[in-house]
């Protein structure tokens, strides 16, 4: 068996003249936590998105289980989707269902599990998540923002997905929050055997939560390696992005 999950070669997505991906080659390990680094606007959530199978790339090749998604029937690629979780930016949740009809859209919409099963599927999940079951019959409006993102989470997890995406999974945290969700992903990724690929620039996240990392700019992977090898490189635009540096070959346009 291929050790590969998911290997991308050669990709790239232009929308118009812009060229947001440039002939990208990476490959994530079955059961590896990948982070994908790089600055707003460099294509990290359009490479999510054509992995899905969500946005067609223009030229390349991306195999989820060595199964090819560019160019694939769409009822292929729906079949695809059932393997894979994603835990989007904003939390994303439905403001017109609860909690708990939330976490268990995909048990009941793409599983067909009963509501009396799916809400008590739900609930144990929510509990995994550190959510009390008193929380299920709430709305998301009625929430915290560190809630609302375990609410994510645990709607991520629960169709026991074979591969999680996460979408910067603490914007918008305060740093308590961040370090309690980067812990749950973590849990939640191990105790389910499933590979993780992570976007962020959040890098006290990308620190934890990654088993590898890779930094994206201009459209191309331009480097990638484990967390020590990363503070130990002499790369001037990673050590520019993970210090937080003003000068340096990364232009800020203004």
């Amino acid at each position: 068996m291929n050790e590969n999950k998911i290997e991308i070669r050669n990709l790239s997505k232009a929308f118009g003249k812009k060229v947001v991906l440039d002939g990208i080659d990476l490959d994530v390990k079955r059961g590896e936590s990948l982070v994908v680094i790089g600055g707003s606007g460099t294509g990290k959530s359009v490479l999510i998105k054509c992995i899905q199978g969500l946005l067609n790339a223009d030229s390349g090749s991306i195999k989820v289980d060595e199964e090819e998604v560019v160019s694939a029937p769409r009822k292929q690629v729906e079949a695809m989707h059932s393997k894979m979780g994603m835990l989007f930016q904003g939390g994303a949740l439905f403001d017109s269902l609860s909690v708990w009809e939330n976490v268990a859209f995909g048990l009941i919409e793409n599983q067909d599990m009963p509501k009396k099963q799916a809400k008590n599927e739900a609930i144990r999940v929510l509990r995994q998540v550190g959510l009390a079951p008193d929380v299920a019959d709430l709305s998301p409006s009625e929430l915290s923002g560190g809630m609302q993102k375990r609410v994510g989470l645990a709607r991520a997890i629960a169709t026991r997905p074979e591969i999680i995406f996460f979408d910067e999974p603490t914007t918008g945290l305060d740093p308590i929050m961040s370090d309690v969700i980067n812990d749950l992903i973590i849990e939640s990724v191990k105790g389910l055997g499933a590979t993780a690929l992570t976007i962020t620039h959040d890098m006290a996240s990308a620190r934890k939560i990654a088993d590898k990392i890779a930094m994206l700019y201009k459209g191309k992977i331009i480097w990638q390696g484990t967390v020590k090898e990363m503070d130990k490189t002499d790369n001037p635009y990673v050590r520019q992005f993970i210090n937080g540096c003003s000068q340096g070959p990364i232009k800020v346009e203004v």
